[in-house]
């Protein structure tokens, strides 16, 4: 007979029982993980929460995070069609020297050409001395307040599960994104508005909704469509022959009613989330459009952004809105550029036009945020979903290249000034310091006061992270 301490760590416990108390003591066990886990599916278990209280698991109630933190806030500045490094901060000498030179480096999309320098001039700005493109001049003024991430790189070629792991950590559908993870760990300040909001493309960002979805958390912590004029959120308003008091009595009835349903139905989570929304709907009519009526500010506010300009009108009114919406207490909005810098027939052209859309407005923005003393606790991150190839395509185009590309932060929490990572001499791939989007991620919820292995959704059978199994803070860019 084979000894149980071959078979089972605790052998020598196993030995000491008889086959039918260990048979009875594992079957218990097995039960008992098994209610778990249903449990769990059904939303009947404590969800966990960033300071391990239990709490409704569809709260958008500020919560404290694992540890202390100054930033409050989160403006991500989306630049989507990924901008290229090697022709906006990331100056490579080597690819001057060496334009023209044929390589082995493949197009994704066909047309390879040999390595092509910038056609744009570059210039040394701040006490850092970082690099900028003639193109961002305005934003080069702020450089001093920013941490440059040169060796990113991600596992996809194609726009939108690029866009998809950059958003949620994973290049496929499905999975709760950044906007989400936060606030589903910390709520938010403002109970009226929405936690997280997001102005998008006016072109349609590419995957849709997907990209600021909240997957399998609860759909309380999705992100908001806004729209910059107009009504914030389409059908937001109610019918004009419809009183305010009426609809605070149809709303009163149907929670009553719904009340009743979830005393009867419990593990109705979503039912949970549908009433939320509707009684968010209601507090937001009159405070949504108050936060994008952009008419209540100075004209010299109007100005700084870019406003009054055709060029920068449409991102500067967006950006201008992340302002009014961190101020309002809002935890995490984001700004998703208009078109794309997808540059693969003519960068030049493509990039002078997106640069002039959002130099000033970008540059606006950091100089209010910092006027207004929310610079302190807001985090502003802006970037593609991966970078560009330094070789030449169609001409003078330049191809996808996840295997190397840039990302910049600034405001609450960063020291200023700084570059970590480096991509090698041509920009091709990152060789230095790597970067992953797990990296980026943990980062950004390490600034919130969140630890990104701690931060965790139990769903289908194990618990969910933003950061999935892998991740480290980059210590490096930290204040």
């Amino acid at each position: 007979m084979t000894n149980n301490s071959q078979l089972f760590p605790c052998g020598r416990i196993a030995s000491m029982l008889s086959r039918r108390e260990w048979l009875s003591r594992a079957g218990a066990g097995a039960g008992m993980l098994g209610l778990a886990s249903l449990m769990a599916e059904q939303n009947l278990l404590a969800a966990p929460q960033a300071d391990g209280a239990s709490a409704p698991v569809t709260s958008l109630l500020p919560r404290v995070g694992h540890f202390p933190s100054q930033v409050k806030s989160v403006i991500w500045l989306f630049m989507e069609g990924a901008p290229s490094a090697v022709d906006m901060f990331d100056r490579k000498t080597e690819l001057d020297k060496q334009d023209g030179r044929k390589t082995d480096i493949q197009a994704f999309f066909g047309n390879p050409g040999p390595l092509m320098k910038s056609p744009f001039s570059f210039k040394q700005y701040g006490e850092c001395g970082q690099w900028v493109c003639d193109k961002y001049t305005n934003v080069a003024r702020h450089v001093d307040k920013m941490a440059f991430i040169k060796s990113c790189f991600s596992e996809s070629n194609d726009h939108v599960p690029a866009i998809y792991q950059i958003n949620s950590g994973l290049p496929r559908p499905g999975f709760p994104t950044a906007g989400a993870w936060v606030t589903y760990g910390l709520g938010s300040e403002n109970q009226n508005l929405p936690g997280y909001i997001v102005m998008g493309n006016t072109q349609g960002a590419k995957g849709g909704p997907h990209n600021w979805g909240s997957g399998f958390l609860p759909s309380t912590f999705q992100g908001t469509l806004f729209r910059s004029q107009g009504a914030p959120v389409l059908n937001l308003n109610r019918q004009p022959s419809i009183t305010k008091e009426d609809q605070r009595a149809q709303l009163d009835l149907m929670a009553k009613l719904n009340d009743e349903h979830m005393r009867r139905h419990t593990d109705d989570a979503e039912f949970a989330n549908r009433m939320q929304s509707f009684e968010l709907a209601f507090r937001m009519q009159k405070e949504a459009t108050e936060v994008v009526d952009l008419s209540r500010e100075t004209k010299a506010t109007q100005d700084l952004y870019g406003i009054n300009d055709s060029r920068t009108k449409s991102y500067g009114s967006k950006c201008l809105m992340a302002r009014r919406l961190v101020e309002s207490g809002v935890r995490f909005v984001q700004v998703y550029s208009d078109g794309e810098w997808d540059a693969h027939n003519d960068l030049e052209e493509n990039h002078t036009h997106h640069c002039a859309a959002t130099d000033v407005p970008v540059a606006g923005l950091l100089s209010d945020l910092e006027e207004r003393g929310l610079l302190d606790s807001t985090l502003v991150i802006w970037g593609g979903e991966f970078g560009r190839m330094p070789i030449s395509q169609n001409g003078k185009g330049r191809d996808h290249n996840p295997k190397g590309f840039l990302q910049w932060m600034a405001g609450a929490g960063i020291k200023g000034g700084v570059s970590y990572g480096e991509t090698d001499e041509i920009g091709y791939e990152a060789v230095e310091n790597r970067v992953s989007v797990n990296d980026l991620h943990a980062t950004i919820l390490h600034l919130l006061g969140l630890d990104h292995e701690r931060l965790t959704y139990f769903h289908n059978g194990r618990s969910y992270r933003l950061t999935d199994v892998a991740g480290k803070v980059i210590q490096e860019i930290l204040a």
